[in-house]
């Protein structure tokens, strides 16, 4: 049964504590039940916000801006990354990111140490993504790999062997928010999450659900169980078939409606029979909390998408233009290096002529004639990103993607209506 365990915080060592912070006492530790073994009966209510949500997601695959959301993913992972991380302050632009991502292709310079750390998670999260969404069965190590690969620079990695706690002082858990279970315990309580991951026994939202607070319930590591936390909602979702391509910016809602993500979690901590109407009470309210949040990430992300859509319609018609001021066919066949690369831009708004060569299997001349037809046009503007290198960057890309970050920190989720309630890029100029 889950409870709460009384336990006593004394310091080991004295010598680097600050005076104020010399205490000791008592507090609770929490062990939550095992996932696998709980009963889960949902109300009418959570059920229907279930069934609601999986419906905006999968209409995410379709429709005319499901191929905008695809490029729009790499954007809205990005944000996940900033929202997960330890970075303090304001982010850094989608345009120093965008360049830390090509600086892992080529030698290109103009961005900061916090967007190469945002750049390194992206390509982290999204190969951990794939490489645990397509594994036959998912191990703790698996876990622990992905921590690893995220914290390259932790000090402590695997499975904790002390205690940990949230919020309070960085020297004891007396004034702590949260404090999870003892770290004799987490090894059974991890080996029964990734036996629940492996299954299929609850639709693929609430199993998502489930993970990610069970997850933060147990906090395995000593530092980045956010990070981990969030990947493994999506995870889930990409596993069971939900989310096939795009990312969608659950963990971004909840950041923005924090109070009601902690009161969430706070309510799942229970300390009843796990077949009590206390306890399905507890789940059910931390579930009601993540369900509404992903329909409303889904219904912003098919928001974005048509944003997409529309901008790479208004691509369209400045490229006919001009291509009919100098003779030109309006529509470039669909097999050209032109056309191909006009249609990636939402996903690689930054590029060089060996970028645009990599990405659309093309030799360099004419990688390179495309990205100079697009900037002839007015959808690129050229950049020096290294002596001797020409970038091209599409700047609709970032406005949109800017307006998209700042749209999902309002409260409202329209920044005319309130500001952002958290970190976010300056609004795009003009």
């Amino acid at each position: 049964m889950a409870r709460w365990l009384d336990a006593e915080w004394e310091h080991s060592d004295l010598s680097m504590v600050p005076r104020a912070d010399r205490q000791f006492g008592s507090y609770r530790q929490y062990a939550p039940d095992l996932v696998t073994t709980r009963p889960l009966g949902m109300s009418r209510g959570t059920t229907q916000r279930a069934t609601v949500a999986e419906r905006a997601v999968r209409e995410l695959g379709r429709g005319p801006g499901a191929q905008g959301l695809e490029g729009l993913s790499r954007f809205l992972l990005r944000s996940e990354a900033i929202a997960s991380s330890l970075i303090e302050g304001i982010a850094p632009s989608p345009q120093q990111v965008a360049l830390a991502e090509l600086a892992q292709e080529e030698d290109v310079r103009g961005f900061s140490d916090q967007a190469r750390l945002v750049a390194n998670n992206i390509t982290v999260l999204r190969r951990a993504g794939d490489d645990l969404a397509s594994a036959e069965e998912i191990a703790v190590a698996d876990i622990e790999a992905l921590h690893r690969a995220l914290l390259p620079e932790e000090k402590h990695h695997g499975l904790r062997r002390v205690q940990n706690w949230v919020g309070g002082s960085n020297w004891h858990p007396l004034s702590a928010d949260y404090v999870p279970p003892p770290p004799e315990l987490v090894p059974e309580l991890m080996a029964d999450l990734v036996e629940y991951m492996n299954g299929s026994v609850h639709a693929p939202l609430v199993q998502a659900g489930i993970v990610h607070a069970q997850f933060e319930t147990i906090h395995p590591f000593t530092d980045g169980n956010g990070r981990v936390g969030r990947a493994l909602i999506h995870t889930v979702l990409t596993r069971r078939g939900l989310t096939p391509s795009a990312i969608l910016p659950v963990s971004l809602v909840l950041a923005t409606l924090r109070r009601g993500y902690v009161d969430g979690l706070t309510a799942y901590r229970y300390s009843t029979s796990p077949d009590s109407p206390e306890a399905a009470s507890a789940v059910a309210a931390w579930l009601d909390v993540f369900l509404d949040a992903t329909t409303v990430a889904a219904e912003q992300a098919r928001t974005f998408a048509g944003q997409v859509a529309e901008l790479q319609r208004e691509w369209e018609a400045k490229l006919a233009d001009h291509r009919t001021a100098h003779g030109l066919r309006e529509i470039p066949r669909t097999d050209s290096a032109t056309y191909k690369l006009l249609r990636a831009l939402p996903e690689i708004p930054i590029l060089t002529a060996r970028t645009a060569q990599r990405r659309l299997g093309v030799s360099f001349p004419p990688a390179r004639a495309a990205l100079e037809e697009l900037a002839e046009a007015g959808i690129l503007a050229r950049r020096s990103v290294e002596r001797g290198t020409t970038g091209y960057t599409a700047t609709d890309v970032f406005s949109l993607v800017t307006h998209a970050e700042r749209q999902l920190a309002s409260t409202r989720w329209d920044t005319r209506i309130t500001g952002p309630n958290r970190p976010v890029p300056a609004p795009p100029e003009g």
